[in-house]
């Protein structure tokens, strides 16, 4: 349970620590920054999709035969219309955007922008919290390491995260407390979310595949909906793209060798 506990935890970490930069640097970071940042991201969820949750799905569906890919396929689709209505439900401000998303709403530009970063951050927790559910439940395919590999690769891209959001707050003029405690709260969720997905996969343990595809098609919602066109718009869009394979070649190499 120790192993679970810091497990869940460290995704929250790398959050925090990315938004307390705000107490370190005076500037928000620049748009080429934010451009690789995003790109990272995205590359880290696209390996984490494959490598920790849609393959280890269709392994764990094996017994069905060539209908192995079913449940899957299924679970893809249900984490992407369920983010798809996320989207279209939350009102939110996607940082470096001037228009708000999702219904009319009064809410201040800076509760909308943590509002996006929460939308963004919420199928990461349930990757990260289906992963030790399927390790609690002692799957074959899932160990404590690649379990833990998930963690550190999302705690990793976390990090620039949380700065992403600290420091615009700051720039709208937020204090330095204020802007850190909203790049803290949009990573709560993270937690949250794997805390639930645990005790949901424990109770129906033949959902397991279905909850890890569902956490990938969440989770590859989020990159090409959000991440792939922040990270390509503008100059020098290539280096987006470079990013987005440095951040996928650091999650497959981290969940092949700790998997």
């Amino acid at each position: 349970m120790t192993e679970t506990f810091w497990g869940i935890l460290i995704p929250f970490l790398g959050t925090s620590l990315g938004a307390a930069c705000v107490f370190f640097m005076r500037r928000a970071l620049g748009d080429l920054v934010q451009r690789s940042l995003a790109g990272f991201a995205a590359g880290v969820m696209v390996a984490a999709s494959v490598w920790s949750l849609l393959i280890p799905a269709i392994e764990q569906s094996e017994k069905l035969g060539r209908f192995a890919f079913f449940p899957a396929f299924a679970g893809f689709w249900f984490g992407v219309l369920f983010l798809l209505a996320l989207d279209h439900l939350i009102p939110h401000l996607h940082v470096g955007s001037e228009e708000a998303e999702g219904p009319k709403s009064r809410l201040g530009r800076t509760t909308m922008m943590v509002l996006a970063v929460t939308l963004h951050n919420i199928p990461e927790g349930m990757a990260v919290g289906v992963m030790y559910a399927g390790f609690l439940a002692g799957s074959a395919q899932i160990t404590a390491a690649s379990a833990l590999a998930l963690s550190l690769g999302i705690a990793i891209q976390n990090f620039p995260e949380g700065a992403i959001i600290s420091m615009p707050l700051r720039a709208e003029g937020e204090s330095k407390g204020r802007a850190f405690a909203g790049g803290v709260l949009s990573g709560v969720v993270e937690p949250i979310g794997a805390v639930v997905t645990i005790l949901a996969a424990q109770l129906v343990i033949p959902a397991l595949p279905y909850l890890l595809s569902f956490a990938a098609g969440a989770m590859l919602y989020v990159v090409v909906e959000e991440l792939i066109p922040e990270m390509s718009q503008g100059r020098h869009s290539n280096l987006g793209t470079v990013f987005f394979a440095v951040g996928f070649s650091v999650m497959m190499a981290l969940d092949v060798a700790l998997g």
